[in-house]
């Protein structure tokens, strides 16, 4: 075995541009393979990150029924069973109890429908990001205050002002309807455009006697983790400590099926790319040792005349292709990894137009990056599998070589 390894070492240096060349592709696929899933991840990462934090959560807890018929029914009371499973819970940050409600408000002559969001500022401000997207006024300090925050676009559709006096109309947990009157204290800009044009913000006790949810009646409790990938072992644990039928533990992406769709549908379109990229080098690499193959037939066929068993030349050609596949992968993880370092140090901000569409599908505008070991290591197998397989054709015809064809092939 080690005089094969000689040889094949020997052999990829015979000639030395081809080698290069093939070198050069390997590399190059390997960099951009990395440097793009990098991207794709990191920028999938912060995005989830950001989505999670600004309302939704990680996880809510809520009514099983209540994601798909978002009803005042399905609301629940906050016991001590579902705190003491929370407080347990190690990985979790904070937790905040909500209202969700919908209703009519109305400024002047000016009426629109609303999404009713009642919460604690004290625990939301633990919990999630948007007390800190304040556009203009501040935030109520108390959950049974009567101040409202308003989405930016819902202040300017109503024609109304920071200070102005607005009433919501909506109906109760009860069948009644129930109406009060609100201060407007200030504007929040998240940057959803389904938010800024339609979101309410109340204290949650308010909230509460607004939409008749006596007896403290809540709709969900976000929670906010110490990290994403901790969700799915997070809601195990919880869906097993709430004895109580009837309460579901619910993910983000459970929460937010549109927004993972728009992630998934864009992986897929980024696999496709790594895809052609990687099969275009795979034929590179077909070509290469193909073009050295053949160039040797009459040099294997003396070499099997003389008592070489076929199976150990098929070793050699696997083993040039491997080797030189494996130096290309290396540098090209070299490369990669400083791209992505780069890029996880500095972000790519964009600006005008492109950020505003960026904003308008919920997604950040800016482009990030991640080292995680596994982008390496997955794109790096990838590469080097794809290389042997490419290499099997000229293999398959070094196998099939006769001694004597081989001597006379020119």
């Amino acid at each position: 075995m080690t005089l094969i390894l000689k040889l094949a070492w020997r052999n990829i240096w015979r000639n030395k541009r081809r080698s290069m060349l093939t070198l050069l592709a390997i590399t190059f696929a390997t960099v951009s393979a990395i440097a793009m899933r990098g991207v794709q991840l990191g920028t999938y990462d912060v995005n989830i990150k950001n989505a999670v934090e600004m309302f939704t959560g990680y996880i809510q807890i809520q009514r099983e029924g209540y994601q798909d018929n978002p009803s005042l029914q399905l609301s629940f009371k906050n016991s001590e069973t579902i705190k003491s499973a929370i407080k347990s819970e190690e990985s979790i940050v904070s937790s905040s109890e909500r209202v969700y409600g919908s209703g009519l408000i109305s400024f002047e002559q000016n009426s629109y429908g609303v999404m009713i969001l009642g919460i604690n500022p004290e625990t939301e401000a633990k919990t999630s990001k948007v007390l800190t997207k304040l556009n203009a006024g501040k935030f109520f300090t108390s959950d049974t205050s009567n101040d409202i925050v308003l989405g930016v676009k819902l202040l300017k559709n109503l024609k109304a002002k920071i200070g102005d006096d607005v009433v919501i109309l909506a109906q109760g947990f009860d069948g009644s309807l129930g109406n009060l009157k609100f201060r407007i204290t200030g504007t929040i800009k998240t940057g959803s455009s389904e938010y800024d044009r339609m979101a309410a913000i109340i204290g949650i006790r308010t909230a509460q006697d607004l939409l008749s949810l006596y007896g403290n009646r809540i709709s969900a409790i976000a929670l906010k983790l110490n990290d994403l990938h901790e969700i799915e072992d997070t809601k195990e644990s919880l869906q097993d400590a709430i004895t109580e039928e009837g309460i579901a533990v619910l993910g983000w992406e459970e929460i937010m099926p549109d927004f993972k769709q728009s992630i998934e549908l864009d992986n897929i379109s980024g696999m496709m790319m790594l895809m052609i990229l990687i099969i275009i080098v795979a034929f590179g690499v077909l070509n290469t040792v193909l073009m050295s193959v053949t160039e040797r037939f009459n040099e294997f066929g003396v070499t099997l005349s003389i008592g070489m068993p076929q199976i150990k030349l098929v070793y050699l050609i696997l083993i040039e292709t491997i080797l030189i596949a494996l130096i290309g992968i290396l540098i090209g993880n070299v490369l990669a990894w400083g791209v992505n370092y780069y890029i996880v140090l500095n972000p790519i901000e964009f600006s005008g137009d492109l950020s505003y569409v960026y904003e308008e599908y919920g997604f950040l505008p800016r482009i990030e990056s991640t080292l995680d070991p596994g982008i390496f290591i997955a794109n790096s197998l990838n590469i080097l599998i794809i290389s042997i397989i490419a290499c099997l054709y000229p293999l398959y015809k070094v196998f099939k070589l006769e001694p004597l064809k081989g001597i006379r092939y020119t």
